[in-house]
């Protein structure tokens, strides 16, 4: 009988690379967060010209499909049927005279519409 030596495993990378000003906004959005928050969760609902958007909502509990990624000011959770859609990206935040939001770098997405408000991948 021989015995198999187990290799640790390397952390699995997370899904969304978040930028320290996208780390900041979760930071700024748990300190005020409604009570029962447990972090703000990041999620692709159908909607839009391209068919699917980025939405950025609270959430009070934790769901197991969820992916979790921990900042140091708050969680991430990424809704599990939209993190095949959201692998390699990164998610910044970005604030000039105008406009304020958090925006993607995402590779899967193959168009988006005119406004910038969804995409297709």
């Amino acid at each position: 009988m021989s015995e198999t030596a187990t290799t640790p495993r390397r952390p699995r990378p997370a899904a969304v690379t978040l930028t320290a000003a996208a780390q900041q906004r979760v930071a700024d959005l748990m300190a005020k967060a409604p009570e029962g928050a447990i972090g703000v969760k990041l999620s692709t609902p159908r909607r839009g010209c391209s068919g699917l958007a980025y939405s950025v909502d609270y959430v009070n509990a934790a769901n197991a499909f969820d992916e979790k990624i921990e900042t140091p000011g708050g969680v991430l959770f990424i809704d599990g049927a939209s993190v095949l859609y959201l692998v390699g990206s990164t998610m910044d935040w970005v604030e000039d005279d105008f406009t304020a939001g958090f925006t993607f770098n995402n590779p899967n997405a193959k168009g988006s519409c005119g406004c910038g408000e969804s995409f297709t991948v």
